[in-house]
């Protein structure tokens, strides 16, 4: 990209875009010259929470062996598809990119099966949600900068950056009941929402002018990239694994758990439809995998053919609604039905031979029990076992409510073997 179409791009963003919640002073003349949104993203990924996310499930624990994916690297495959999505469409790579980086940074020890048992313990202190957590930590939790009363104002990323890792702009009040499952497989039992009452003076900054439940374009596109990218990661990750013959599917008992997990009003003649239509791509496997450097060549293959196949089909889709400025409120991103049930095929192929064994559910329970009693450890120790910041928390709080809120952000922040640790240690 040349250095003019940088410049026409960034000219689609106005100052409220590029507003801060604190104002910073120009950069060293001798510094290097970075446009704010290319700032963000320096910001997030240098992040203590970023690294954290090594430590961190995606759909097994990151201990398991050396190829199964965490949280980090599926956050940099989503940072990958989000940016060149952001490209085709016209609207800044980097903030999209950034707000790929930033959407896990929320989410608790053992992926959504901590975020359930977290939640039950934070009922009487506002909840907990993964994404609601990912904006108290930028605003917050992860000091980069104060404002003048001494307050931590998290990283102090753009107005645009912060609107884009909003994946549920609103609050827990007008959350809907939870339905359906996981791309890990775990029920959805936790509300979705994006702010808590006490983050509510910054999420009423970033969203100013801004009316309702509408996400601006750069958050759609983290959001598909999300979707997108878990969807063929899984299943390439149970084809290694050996769970998984693409060549070998067991039709009737598969589509029985497409309906009970993704896509409820489906029929077998549609499913069976979808799965023939990506059958004739020219990179789908006609034998079962090996392992041998070829089987592997041909596997990535497939995964960046299918990527290319649902953002290819989105962007003509975006493409056809309007003329653009494909830019924060002036677009939305039009995902095909046909693209929606061929990605929950894959959801549904990954769930159906990865997830749903008998052992995995009883993991998930011991880690929910674990997680519950370290919540009730740290509130029976108090200061004296939490990490600095939220020792200093503690004391600053005003109320049990308050000190309770201070536990769950600090067992929060911990990875999945460090929680294991920390609960070993205190009980």
């Amino acid at each position: 990209m040349t250095q003019h179409q940088e410049s026409r791009i960034d000219a689609r963003y106005d100052d409220a875009a590029r507003e801060r919640i604190v104002v910073e002073p120009p950069k060293r003349v001798d510094a290097p010259a970075r446009q704010p949104f290319e700032r963000d993203r320096a910001r997030v990924v240098h992040a203590a929470a970023s690294r954290r996310l090594a430590a961190k499930t995606q759909v097994v624990g990151p201990q398991t062996d050396d190829f199964v994916r965490n949280r980090l690297t599926h956050s940099l495959e989503v940072a990958q598809v989000a940016r060149d999505l952001a490209r085709a469409l016209g609207c800044d790579p980097d903030l999209a990119e950034t707000a790929a980086l930033a959407h896990d940074l929320g989410h608790p020890p053992f992926g959504h099966n901590g975020e359930r048992a977290l939640a039950e313990h934070a009922v009487g202190c506002g909840g907990f949600e993964g994404n609601a957590q990912t904006l108290r930590l930028l605003t917050r939790l992860e000091a980069k900068t104060f404002d003048a009363d001494g307050h931590s104002v998290g990283l102090n990323l753009t107005r645009a950056t912060l609107d884009a890792c909003t994946k549920y702009p609103w609050g827990r009040e007008l959350a809907e009941d939870p339905h359906g499952v996981h791309g890990d497989g775990s029920p959805r039992l936790v509300v979705k929402f994006g702010v808590y009452d006490d983050d509510r003076p910054v999420f009423d900054w970033v969203r100013r002018d801004i009316e309702g439940r509408q996400k601006c374009l750069e958050a759609q596109v983290m959001d598909l990239a999300d979707d997108v990218a878990y969807s063929v990661h899984d299943v390439e990750d149970g084809i290694v694994a050996g769970k998984i013959d693409l060549t070998a599917l067991d039709r009737p008992a598969l589509w029985e758990r497409v309906r009970g997990w993704y896509l409820p009003h489906s029929t077998d003649d549609e499913l069976d439809d979808v799965l023939d239509g990506m059958r004739l791509q020219a990179s789908w496997p006609t034998t079962p995998y090996d392992g041998s450097r070829r089987a592997m060549a041909a596997l990535k293959n497939l995964t960046s053919d299918l990527i290319g196949r649902f953002c290819g089909a989105v962007q003509e889709a975006t493409f056809a609604a309007g003329d653009g400025p494909f830019v924060r409120y002036d677009a939305r991103l039009e995902v095909p039905a046909r693209t929606r049930l061929e990605i929950g095929v894959l959801k549904g192929v990954a769930a159906h031979y990865v997830m749903s064994t008998d052992d995995r559910v009883a993991l998930m329970v011991r880690q929910r029990e674990l997680l519950a009693e370290l919540v009730e450890a740290f509130l029976r120790c108090g200061p004296d076992e939490l990490d600095r910041p939220f020792a200093d928390d503690w004391r600053a709080a005003a109320d049990d409510a308050a000190r309770r809120r201070v536990v769950i952000d600090q067992v929060a922040s911990l990875g999945d073997a460090s929680a294991v640790a920390r609960h070993r240690a205190l009980t």
